[in-house]
């Protein structure tokens, strides 16, 4: 009897859960940020310390990723305020924080501070402050951690280039020159680190062991500013998001040929399928535990995709979200969709910052 109770009971769960799937994501929950003055930036979440990464502008604010609760805010280190302002014709200075890349296996997180030039090292558990590491290039934007060598790697966009320092000791080990601008990065914790050079339309292959940039490999965009990149580790798969109108929506939202997410083999780089998503992407991650893609849109989607197998992908769902909201992390544990966002699209202003948490 007790047996035939436990395999009702996980017959009425997997019959719940597809329910819930069948449903798709809707919106749970938006967190206020007080003051929600500011810019903001990427999005990421540590399972194993249950919390979510925010950027946004001079801090990084920290979400408990069950309550989704506030739990403390991380400042920017101070700067020089006349750095950055105009360079590239931006008008505003540079983002104080652009990202943060989490190392479970040393218990440190790793933020990319735009204007200091700098990477701070923090306890992933007390989120304090370890020390600071001053990089050799300007803005440096993304940042990740490639597990093979203990190594971190931050992106500088206004400096083409990138700086690999030891994540224990924080000494610098090597400024690596690239083709053009360099956004969003992956590692496939195998000693290689790939960035999207978004003028040149190329993906960049990095040894992270010698140091020396390698292999280039076309992004497969229709024309340059390939911006999102996303990783299967254990396949070899790189996800490239597509943004063809490059941080302005040129063309009403919706479907077109050239807004589309590029998988690409990691050995050697071929194209292995592409699949249709929204317009102004900023940010995407993978999921390997449902096999699901996620592509933050700007024009105010999350395009759901699944991934049947390596070489083949199709979108589940469209989820409706905000305008601007172009960055995105999932939950492993829960497969919580966090989308952080501001009213400038509404506004012309930063202000308001919030969180837009969607669930099953």
């Amino acid at each position: 009897m007790r047996t035939l109770l436990v395999l009702f009971a996980a017959m009425a769960g997997a019959i719940a859960a597809g329910a819930a799937a069948a449903e798709g994501y809707r919106l749970q929950q938006t967190v206020p940020i007080t003051p929600g003055e500011g810019n903001f930036d990427y999005a990421n979440v540590d399972g194993v310390n249950r919390r979510v990464y925010f950027s946004h502008g001079d801090e990084v604010v920290v979400l408990d990723a069950d309550s989704n609760a506030l739990v403390r805010k991380i400042p920017a280190p101070d700067f020089d305020p006349k750095y950055g302002i105009g360079i590239f014709g931006r008008t505003t200075p540079y983002q104080g924080v652009h990202m943060v890349a989490i190392a479970n296996d040393i218990g440190r997180g790793f933020t990319a501070n735009g204007r200091a030039g700098s990477s701070t090292i923090f306890d992933l558990k007390t989120l304090e402050k370890i020390g600071e590491v001053k990089l050799t290039g300007e803005d440096p934007n993304a940042v990740v951690y490639d597990a093979a060598t203990g190594r971190v790697f931050t992106f500088n966009e206004d400096g083409n280039n990138g700086t690999a320092f030891d994540a224990k000791t924080g000494k610098v080990l090597a400024t690596i020159a690239l083709p053009g601008r360099p956004a969003f990065a992956a590692t496939d914790d195998k000693g290689h680190v790939f960035v999207n050079v978004i003028d040149k339309n190329l993906v960049q292959r990095i040894d992270a062991r010698s140091l020396m940039a390698t292999d280039q490999w076309s992004a497969g965009c229709a024309e340059p500013h390939n911006e999102t990149m996303a990783i299967d580790k254990m396949n070899g798969r790189l996800f490239v998001g597509c943004r063809p109108d490059f941080r302005r929506l040129v063309n009403p939202p919706g479907p077109r040929p050239e807004r589309r997410m590029v998988i690409l083999d990691t050995s050697d780089g071929h194209q292995v399928a592409t699949v249709p998503i929204g317009a102004n992407p900023d940010q995407a991650h993978f999921d390997a535990g449902a096999g699901l893609v996620f592509s933050a849109n700007g024009e105010g989607s999350v395009t759901v995709i699944k991934q049947d197998s390596p070489d083949r992908y199709r979108v589940l769902e469209t989820v409706t979200t905000e305008l601007g909201a172009a960055r995105l992390t999932v939950d492993p544990k829960t497969l919580k969709i966090f989308v952080p966002n501001n009213d400038r699209p509404k506004t012309g202003k930063d202000e308001n910052f919030h969180i837009l948490v969607l669930g099953m």
